[in-house]
């Protein structure tokens, strides 16, 4: 994969460490919660972008409206307890980091054997069947908050990184250059999941599996290495060339979430 350098100053919104739930989002706020919210939006696909913006404008208050009609919720383009409740509930179909997150953990406790690729295909929906009929739950191949609160508790138990926060030098990477496969050290291919957010990272600082919150990128999963990536350093995986450029070479800081 090609490493690249460049210099670009991010400017971090307020309510940058917000969750999805913890407020009610309406057009003009912004963060980490309304991030969150649109990649959940691109799961469904009707959210058009291919990259989470952070901030709720028109675009994503129109996807809200749509997502409402669609599940019968109340049409007022607040994503609120009740939207917020439904839009994190991943079935088949749907494709985008927070089904990556699912399989990653399937995978972590034997359920699921095929690459990370972020699409909630028939494979994840018997994954995540065999896991609910294990676990006790109703089984219908659907991850919804009982069985993704599941998959969190029963996930290995939480190691002793999750809460590091430190300052790393962190770099930029893409998939499409001569010679680079696209496919991560956990099985993410990268070329068929190009709006996946990836870091590469020295596995003895921080674990793979693991989601990380990076200044300025957002969520990520811990998903790959290199050999440049040694101590406190990670590389970003941005699909574009141009903007893997503009990323560049910079200190940024970063906490380790589970």
């Amino acid at each position: 994969m090609a490493f690249v350098i460049g210099v670009l100053v991010i400017a971090i919104p307020s309510w940058a460490d917000a969750a999805l739930g913890d407020r009610t989002l309406q057009k003009g706020t912004t963060g980490e919660d309304v991030a969150e919210l649109q990649e959940y939006l691109m799961t469904k696909g009707i959210y058009p972008y291919h990259t989470a913006t952070g901030y709720f404008g028109p675009i994503t208050e129109q996807a809200v409206i749509d997502f409402q009609q669609s599940r019968n919720l109340k049409v007022d383009g607040l994503a609120g307890p009740q939207t917020n409740h439904a839009i994190k509930v991943l079935r088949q179909g749907d494709s985008g980091n927070p089904v990556a997150e699912v399989q990653s953990q399937l995978k972590k406790l034997g359920y699921y054997q095929s690459s990370i690729d972020g699409i909630y295909g028939s494979g994840t929906a018997s994954s995540v069947q065999s896991f609910q009929q294990d676990a006790g739950l109703v089984v219908d191949g659907i991850a919804g908050p009982n069985t993704r609160g599941a998959l969190d508790r029963r996930v290995a138990p939480r190691s002793a990184a999750v809460g590091k926060e430190l300052n790393v030098e962190s770099t930029a990477y893409t998939a499409n250059c001569s010679g680079c496969s696209g496919i991560t050290k956990m099985g993410i291919n990268l070329k068929k999941y190009p709006d996946g957010k990836v870091i590469a990272v020295d596995p003895s600082v921080i674990p793979l599996g693991s989601i990380v919150h990076v200044e300025g990128y957002g969520y990520a999963i811990a998903a790959d290495i290199g050999g440049a990536i040694d101590g406190n350093k990670i590389d970003v995986f941005i699909p574009n060339r141009d903007d893997a450029y503009q990323w560049g070479r910079r200190d940024v800081h970063i906490r380790v979430i589970e």
